[in-house]
């Protein structure tokens, strides 16, 4: 059946008039001549889909999977169109926008970002480019904040949000001025080591339970002798008993926590 064309005012040379083959498709079941029709829509309206992946080129995505998911966009919205609710390129183009804005949020994004941080990364990516354009160097965050109309906080969570976009490797070499290639140091080597201390801070966490639970005489010797640094010969003087005896009832003592440490410690897992 041949579709008579409407010719109808188009706001770019990429919308074309489909009023009739949309209204078309709407009368047929499912089957070879709707699926034909479905696909010639969609061929006819993919250039305006990537027109509009065009417009987000040098963002961090590549081009051709931003036609990708215009593309998925432009095919929903034909799926989803109904002649009531207007223009089909007043329903599509925030339909196929809205896919790409989704794309970059979901799988560009290498650390969650809120999408609040978000909008405000997308303002002052594009309030520093225009400003760069009538001004040399690096614009102020008051200036990116008089441009906006943000405030400085937010400009800076901007900024922020900016260099989240993408992770880099830290395996990546960092150079200094005037550096050739090779001969920078990993990002890693430039970053702080595990505090040693860390440790000790687990360690004391692990026992306080079976610490607690411990008699008077026991608590009180492995205190004199871990807090106080008394010998065991000082220890043995000032409880009245041998220095053999205090030897003993440390190891007994600390094997004792240390067992039971283990095993919560296993329950735990």
């Amino acid at each position: 059946m041949t579709i008579t064309a409407i010719s109808r005012h188009r706001s770019h040379d990429d919308a074309p008039d489909t009023a009739a083959a949309f209204a078309h498709l709407n009368t047929l079941d499912e089957g070879p001549e709707r699926d034909a029709l479905r696909e010639s829509l969609v061929a006819q309206w993919l250039p305006m889909a990537r027109r509009l992946a065009g417009k987000y080129r040098n963002r961090g995505a590549d081009l051709e999977d931003l036609y990708q998911v215009a593309a998925m966009g432009l095919v929903k919205a034909v799926d989803r169109y109904e002649a009531a609710r207007g223009a089909f390129e007043a329903y599509a183009v925030p339909t196929i926008t809205g896919e790409i804005k989704r794309h970059f949020r979901d799988s560009l994004w290498s650390v969650h970002v809120p999408r609040r941080v978000q909008e405000l990364r997308n303002k002052v990516r594009v309030a520093r480019s225009e400003l760069q354009t009538r001004q040399p160097g690096e614009p102020t965050i008051a200036e990116l904040a008089a441009h906006t109309g943000l405030q400085e906080d937010e400009v800076r969570d901007g900024l922020e949000a900016l260099q989240t976009f993408k992770t880099l490797s830290l395996d990546a070499e960092t150079t200094g001025a005037g550096a050739e290639d090779g001969d920078g140091t990993a990002l890693a080597d430039s970053l702080g080591i595990t505090e040693s201390g860390f440790d000790t801070v687990i360690d004391r966490e692990a026992v306080k339970p079976a610490l607690r639970a411990l008699p008077e005489r026991e608590s009180k010797i492995l205190y004199m002798r871990f807090f106080q640094d008394k010998t065991q010969n000082q220890i043995a003087d000032e409880l009245g008993i041998s220095q053999m005896h205090v030897s003993r009832l440390i190891a007994r003592t600390c094997a004792r926590i240390r067992r039971q440490a283990l095993a919560e410690h296993q329950i735990a897992a």
